[in-house]
């Protein structure tokens, strides 16, 4: 998922959310990976980057309260959102 982030500010506070947020998810049954990556020379853009044993996985993540919290709390950063989503 692509996040283009207001500004500097909200960016730095995106990224706060979004490392707390990681922290939590990676600790989730059925979680292979859950990063956020700053590319080079686009200051205001983040992408994350999720990967699930399965869709089940996905569905329990998407439920989990920490899950629902980032995804209400970072709109106060954001300019726009995309998603790709890549599926058996």
């Amino acid at each position: 998922m692509r996040f283009s982030l207001k500004d500097d500010e909200c960016a730095r506070q995106f990224d706060v959310l979004a490392e707390e947020t990681t922290q939590e998810v990676r600790a989730e049954r059925g979680a292979l990976v859950h990063a956020v990556h700053a590319p080079a020379g686009q200051p205001l853009l983040r992408v994350l980057y999720e990967l699930y044993v399965n869709r089940a996985a996905f569905d329990t993540h998407e439920e989990q309260a920490h899950n629902r919290y980032f995804v209400e709390a970072r709109e106060q950063y954001l300019a726009g959102t995309s998603a790709v989503f890549l599926v058996e």
